[in-house]
């Protein structure tokens, strides 16, 4: 659970959404055979997020400002999901964000 509420980091530092996740992950991994599941997936679901969120800046520069609009809807989505996830985390059910590109193995 805490896997997926540590990205809620990232709103106090600016960096904590892939370093919160990332932390909890490598501390817990080895201990825990849920953390290494939950972890990987929370922190995919972050890096994700951080790229299309970048897509998003972009084409906000490129559509005079279209993009930045949509980063709304991202930010709120991201908070629900996250939300979801350390629910299904506290219940011991695995969690699958939607829409997230799997680079962590």
């Amino acid at each position: 659970m805490a896997c997926h509420l540590a990205g809620f980091s990232g709103y106090l530092t600016g960096v904590g959404w892939i370093l919160g996740p990332l932390i909890v992950w490598l501390l817990k991994r080895a201990e825990m055979p849920s953390v290494d599941v939950h972890g990987k997936e929370a922190l995919n679901f972050q890096i994700s997020i951080l790229i299309y969120g970048l897509v998003l800046l972009v084409s906000g520069f490129l559509t005079c400002g279209i993009g930045f609009f949509l980063l709304i809807p991202l930010g709120i989505a991201q908070i629900v999901l996250m939300i979801l996830g350390a629910i299904k985390a506290a219940n011991g059910e695995i969690y699958r964000y939607p829409l997230t590109i799997r680079l962590v193995n």
